[in-house]
C-alpha cells in the first residue's frame, strides 16, 4: 500500500464518482478505477459498491475514509513542521548571557524574537564569558551574549553594544550630588569590582582607568552585581560599572555620568562558525536589527 492508492480512494470517496475523481488526482478513469480495486485486493475488504449509476462507500469504506483523511491531515502538518523546522520557525534555542545582558539588550531582543518567532522554545543560561565559551565549544548552547574581548578561532563573535562606565555611589557620598564625576576624583576610595577570573573585561577597563587616576584605596571583590551594589549601598565603597545599570533601581544607590573621555565596554554575540541549528540565523537577524536601532547604551 502506498499513499498514492490512499489519494485515490479518496478521491472516489469524497466524489462519489470515478470520472470526477480521475480529473481531481490527474490520471485516466480506468487506471483510478485499477489502482483502487488493487487496494481493495490488499486490504482484503470491500470500500466501495459500485453500480453502473453510483458508486456508495461500504460501512467499511465509511471507517476507512475518516482514517485516510486523519493520514492526509497528519502528513500536511508533518510537512508543515519540517518547513517551518528548516526556516527557523519551529525548535529550541538556549541563550548563555552575561549578568548585565538582562539590563537591556537581551529583555529588548528577547520581546523582538518573541513577536517573530512565537513557537520556538527559549532556553535561558547566566554564565560567565569563561564558562560562555565552554558551552558554545560543546554545543550546550547556540548562542552567546558576552563581554568583550573573546579570543577563540571556533567561535564568531559580532560586536552589538557600546556603553560607557557610570560612578555607582552611596546616596549620601560627597560626590552623589554632582552631575558628572571624573574619575580622578574617585582616587582613593574603596573600589568595588568584580574580580579578574570573573569578568576580565571588566576588571582590566576598571584597572586601567583607576591606575590612569591614582588607583583606589583598596579594592573588593564580591561574586555578583546585585552584592556589589549591596556594599555600595551600605557604603563599603563606589564601582563603575556599564550604563545600563541604571535600568536596576537600588535603595541608597545612584548613579552619575563619568566625565568625558569615559571608559568604554563592550558587548558582543558569539556563536560556532559551523553552527548548523536552523533557529540561529533568524536569532541573529533579530539582534542585528534590534542593536542597529540603538548601539550604544547611555553615551551622552
Amino acid at each position: 500500500m502506498e499513499l498514492r492508492h490512499l489519494r485515490y480512494f479518496l478521491a472516489v470517496a469524497e466524489e462519489l464518482h470515478f470520472g470526477r475523481a480521475a480529473a481531481r488526482v490527474g490520471i485516466a478513469q480506468p487506471p483510478l478505477s485499477q489502482q483502487v480495486r488493487q487496494l481493495e485486493a490488499e486490504m482484503g475488504v470491500a470500500l466501495l459498491h459500485r453500480t453502473k449509476r453510483r458508486v456508495e462507500l461500504t460501512p467499511a469504506g465509511r471507517v476507512f475514509l475518516d482514517d485516510v483523511r486523519a493520514v492526509f491531515a497528519q502528513t500536511a502538518r508533518a510537512v508543515d513542521r519540517a518547513r517551518r523546522t528548516s526556516r527557523g520557525e519551529l525548535g529550541r534555542l538556549e541563550i548563555g548571557f552575561v549578568p548585565s545582558a538582562d539590563l537591556d539588550v537581551l529583555p529588548r531582543v528577547l520581546r523582538a524574537w518573541r513577536r517573530r518567532f512565537p513557537r520556538v522554545d527559549v532556553g535561558l543560561h547566566l554564565l560567565l564569558p569563561g564558562a560562555q565559551i565552554d558551552a558554545l565549544r560543546e554545543g550546550r548552547i547556540h548562542v552567546g551574549f558576552l563581554r568583550l574581548p573573546v579570543e577563540d578561532a571556533t567561535l564568531a563573535v559580532e560586536p552589538i553594544l557600546r556603553e560607557p562606565l557610570v560612578a555607582v555611589l552611596p546616596e549620601r557620598h560627597r560626590l552623589a550630588r554632582r552631575r558628572r564625576v571624573a574619575v580622578a576624583e574617585l582616587q582613593g576610595e574603596a573600589m568595588i569590582v568584580f574580580p579578574r577570573d570573573v569578568a576580565p573585561a571588566y576588571y582590566d577597563v576598571y584597572m586601567k582607568a583607576l591606575a590612569a587616576d591614582g588607583g583606589a584605596s583598596r579594592v573588593l571583590h564580591p561574586g555578583s552585581m546585585q552584592t556589589n551594589l549591596g556594599l555600595v549601598s551600605a557604603g563599603l565603597g563606589v564601582s563603575l560599572m556599564p550604563a545600563s545599570i541604571r535600568n536596576l533601581r537600588r535603595a541608597g544607590v545612584v548613579y552619575r555620568p563619568l566625565a568625558p573621555p569615559a571608559p568604554v565596554v563592550e558587548m558582543a554575540i558569539a556563536y560556532r562558525r559551523e553552527e548548523q541549528a536552523p533557529v540561529v540565523p533568524g536569532f541573529l537577524r533579530i539582534v542585528r536589527r534590534v542593536v542597529g536601532r540603538r548601539l550604544s547604551h547611555g553615551e551622552e
